[in-house]
């Protein structure tokens, strides 16, 4: 039985192609508040680094990738690697050229320079299948827990993230490239 989820990426993917996506126009980031299911969430046009140019951050449609090169190697060494907690702009899921500055975890190597990456969010998903818990880390200063988003896959690059200096542990990235690679059937 096919699941809504595949359903919706197939629909969003089949969109994309006949409609392209619209950029946002240059300029300061507008003030008022944008509101969705409810929440009021600022809106940001243009930010960097990762909201624009050559290194933007992207979500990919999980099913356009490859085998994605996996392996726990997080170094402080100023490239990115599998393990790895930066921030970058992330386009909210309306693709409608706003997004936030949020902490991904970078989870493995895919074309050229570019890696992949799931969001991180502090928002409780104790019960949902599309979240992978984390525990507390480094890369939250109010030290709150945290869990990795499945449901979106992002591409890096090195010149679109901040970095914090922080890491998730192998435990931790371990339950999220099994999750990954069962849930999109990557090897």
């Amino acid at each position: 039985m096919i699941g809504s989820r595949s359903i919706l990426t197939a629909l969003r993917s089949a969109i994309e192609r006949v409609a392209p996506r619209r950029r946002a126009p240059a300029g300061p980031a507008p003030t008022r508040p944008a509101t969705v299911s409810g929440q009021a969430r600022p809106e940001t046009r243009n930010p960097s680094p990762g909201g624009s140019g050559s290194d933007a951050t992207v979500e990919i449609d999980p099913a356009t990738l490859g085998s994605p090169r996996w392996g726990y190697a997080p170094a402080p060494n100023g490239v990115l690697d599998p393990g790895e907690i930066v921030w970058t702009w992330v386009p909210y899921e309306e693709r409608d050229g706003r997004g936030k500055d949020r902490p991904v975890i970078i989870m493995a190597a895919s074309a050229g320079q570019r890696m992949l990456a799931v969001a991180l969010t502090s928002t409780d998903h104790g019960d949902d299948a599309d979240f992978v818990p984390l525990g507390v880390g480094p890369w939250d200063r109010e030290r709150r827990p945290s869990w990795a988003g499945l449901d979106r896959v992002f591409m890096v690059s090195d010149g679109g993230v901040r970095r914090e200096g922080a890491f998730v542990d192998r435990a931790g990235y371990t339950r999220v490239e099994r999750a990954l690679r069962s849930r999109y059937g990557w090897n």
